[in-house]
């Protein structure tokens, strides 16, 4: 996984609504992830494959920037 792919997952990490990184399974975020991700550019089976796994791996800090996000708002 090259810089820019990381660089563009965390972009769409941002991008993404609170509420949806906090309301989803772990199964259903990674999917709209990669979805979101297709949309700004499309990725091969095998940068998807590498992709989820990363985004499994970091789950929690995902769900964590969310609810930091969540305590700035309020």
């Amino acid at each position: 996984m090259n810089a820019t792919m990381l660089r563009q997952l965390w972009s769409t990490v941002e991008e993404t609504q609170t509420q949806t990184l906090r309301s989803l399974d772990d199964t259903s975020l990674v999917e709209q992830l990669l979805e979101n991700l297709q949309q700004k550019r499309p990725l091969a089976g095998d940068d998807m494959e590498e992709l989820a796994n990363y985004i499994r791996s970091h789950l929690i800090l995902i769900r964590e920037l969310a609810e930091g996000r969540l305590r700035s708002m309020a």
